[in-house]
């Protein structure tokens, strides 16, 4: 240092250079050019705009008219709405009940509008106050394993992070969940606690359904219960009126050229013909289908092996993550409806929201022929529920049909009895009921309104983007069943699927619109670190990933750590899912060990769970004294729980625990993502 110091002063010396040098003053004279340059620049600017204060460029006004968009209680003040309910929605349904709910305000001097958390800015809450008997509903869906759904997440996060003022504010809650998981509403009782917290006064307990059940009742039964309590808060009165109005009315587009038209699309026009990344839930990748093979060796069962083509989409995956399947209904069923309503499906049409404030100006992609609709938009498998009873009474012309929709439209026992067993035991969708009842002929545009969208499907990934970078393989279970009225109902992705087989010649190969949903399933990040996997059935998906990406880490010459399966099928030799590939991860270490369950190739049905009950050394080894990871997928109804029940159970005899410090145990490692689930109801 000093070296150098002193070389640098030697030359300062000898050469005698004056203290500014050519060098400096020409740098000098570049940062003053270009400080003249940027001030008067922007000077010209701004005088420019005072000159033009009424001229905005297109991004100012997208930024100005996102900005007005975002003020819910801005449209709720100028429309004279003092209701708004909110719902964090995944599939629909809780969108759904919002908008029922915005309905009835109607009935009891609420008008009432529909928002989404995720397009207003939820801070303007603090406001509501101002609006004189205002009342905000939130209808809220619990998803995965506790989680916000995509469109509330936002909302849940400011929350939790902000101390807003809310005092003023009027609400209610209601839940949506399903009891076969362990985090039943969590997101809804949060919501509903956090939001007293902040002042908030709850004008009505918060409801609570569960899906496994019969959400419909629980959303009735809690609804009703809401409006009396309304009324109490407020001092308001039920107006009596019963009448269905109608949220959007019907445009004929017989004269739409047809290139502005949709025929199919998710999102955007022509989406399909002109791809663009990234694709998400509103822009799915159109997927070639590479394999479609059976995997059952035999019986009358089917399970489909299927590879969907990535290659050029610039779409990742980790192992572990799902993929949505968009799914479209069968021709057979849609051309029922055209038939049992004597309609034009291939008339040109579109659904336009009444409501001009509204966010939402269709209820699907418009416009659109009606074939487009119920082919792809519309769900018409699934049970109706109540609200369609109510609003195809005044459609039907037999006062006996009319009197049976009265009777399963209403709250009351019998009512719900008929409901219960006409519609849900009996498995009846919207085709069988304009079947059984041949006297209703409700309006096909009416009909669209009222259906719920159909939903893409979610499948657990079966490989390693490690060893398929440019596919994405999934496992699916084909769905054909007959229902006590002897029609045959079927899955309707599974069945699209099993349509779809790839041929070896020029032809086109058959598509499907995928995109890639992440997810908290993984492996650990540690190679070396141990994991037990149970998975029955097509629970195996994952973990056939999940195998893969550890092969390939042992042929990299990287250390893996034990890997046990617990599978379990119903006969060795019919369903058997990947049996020899299995086997060879066992021949070459990869997997050390594989516990196998056929539960009818013997007299006393047997599976993984009485396996695991039987290898509690070696489950209390890896997750106890290994400190390993734990996986479970498949059935959450009874598998999943029977699994936590006996892991529970080791946990206390061989780590010597009551049963207090056992839950708190496996609470831990469901903290620590150790003990992690991929389950289904």
């Amino acid at each position: 240092m000093e070296n150098s110091e002193g070389v640098k002063i030697e030359s300062t010396v000898v050469t005698e250079e004056p203290l500014i040098s050519a060098l400096d003053i020409a740098l000098f004279v570049v940062i003053i050019t270009v400080a003249y340059f940027w001030y008067f620049k922007r000077d010209k600017q701004s005088s420019s705009s005072e000159k033009k204060p009424y001229t905005i460029q297109p991004s100012s006004l997208s930024s100005i008219e996102q900005t007005s968009n975002s003020s819910f209680i801005k449209k709720l003040k100028s429309t004279g709405r003092s209701l708004v309910v909110f719902y964090g929605s995944q599939t629909g349904t809780a969108e759904e009940f919002a908008g029922r709910i915005a309905k009835e305000g109607a009935r009891y001097k609420m008008k009432g509008m529909v928002a989404d958390p995720e397009e207003c800015d939820m801070a303007d809450l603090v406001e509501m106050k101002e609006i004189q008997k205002s009342l905000a509903i939130f209808c809220i869906a619990t998803y995965g394993e506790g989680d916000p759904t995509d469109n509330a997440m936002d909302f849940y996060e400011w929350l939790q992070n902000g101390d807003a003022d809310l005092e003023g504010l009027n609400y209610a809650v209601f839940g949506l969940g399903n009891k076969t998981y362990e985090h039943y509403n969590e997101i809804a009782i949060y919501i509903d606690q956090r939001l007293e917290e902040l002042g908030a006064t709850r004008v009505h307990e918060i409801g609570l359904g569960d899906d496994d059940a019969n959400i419909e009742d629980d959303f009735v039964s809690w609804k009703e219960k809401l409006w009396e309590s309304v009324c109490s808060h407020y001092g308001i009165e039920e107006t009596g009126e019963e009448s269905n109005i109608r949220q959007y009315k019907l445009v004929d587009c017989s004269e739409v050229l047809p290139e502005r038209i949709f025929s199919g699309e998710i999102s955007r026009l022509k989406s399909y013909e002109n791809q663009r990344f990234p694709f998400d839930v509103k822009n799915p990748y159109l997927s070639k289908i590479a394999v479609n093979r059976e995997l059952h060796k035999s019986g009358d069962r089917s399970c489909m092996h299927i590879e969907f083509d990535i290659d050029g989409s610039k779409m990742r995956y980790d192992t572990g993550d799902h993929v949505a399947v968009y799914p479209k209904n069968s021709s057979e069923l849609v051309d029922k409806i055209g038939e049992l309503l004597n309609a034009d499906l291939d008339a040109v049409f579109s659904l336009l929201n009444t409501d001009e404030e509204s966010s939402k100006k269709h209820p699907f992609p418009c416009p659109c022929t009606y074939r487009t609709a119920l082919t792809y938009y519309l769900d018409i498998t699934s049970n109706p529920r109540t609200h369609i009873m109510k609003e195809l009474i005044e459609y039907a012309s037999d006062p006996k049909d009319q009197e049976k929709l009265k009777l399963m439209a209403s709250s009351t026992p019998e009512g719900k009895k008929e409901f219960h067993e006409w519609i849900l035991r009996d498995n009846r969708n919207i085709v069988h009921i304009l079947e059984d009842l041949p006297s209703v002929k409700p309006d096909l545009d009416h009909l669209c309104e009222l259906l719920p969208r159909l939903q893409c499907r979610y499948y657990s990934i079966s490989s390693s983007p490690k060893v398929y970078p440019k596919s994405i393989h999934i496992t699916a279970v084909l769905v054909n069943y007959t229902t006590s009225t002897n029609r045959v109902n079927k899955g309707v992705v599974t069945n699209l699927l099993a349509q779809l087989i790839p041929t070896n010649d020029e032809l086109p190969q058959p598509t499907i619109p995928i995109y890639i949903r992440r997810s908290q399933f993984r492996l650990p990040p540690k190679s070396q670190t141990p994991i037990i996997m149970i998975g029955p059935g097509t629970g195996l998906a994952p973990f056939r990933g999940f195998i893969q990406e550890r092969d390939y880490a042992r042929k990299e010459g990287r250390e893996i750590g034990e890997m046990v399966l617990y599978f379990g099928c119903r006969k060795k030799d019919e369903d058997f899912i990947y049996e020899n590939e299995l086997q060879e991860y066992v021949a070459n270490g990869t997997l050390t060990k594989l516990h196998l369950a056929f539960s009818r190739d013997q007299p006393e049905k047997k599976y993984v769970t009485h396996l695991l009950e039987q290898n509690a050394d070696e489950l209390w080894n890896i997750i106890g004294e290994k400190s390993g990871h734990l996986y479970v997928c498949g059935d959450a109804r009874s598998m999943a729980k029977d699994v936590h029940s006996i892991i529970v159970k080791v946990v206390m005899e061989k780590g010597q625990m009551t049963n207090s410090q056992a839950l708190n145990y496996v609470k831990k490692m469901e903290q620590q993502k150790r003990y992690s689930a991929d389950v289904w109801s």
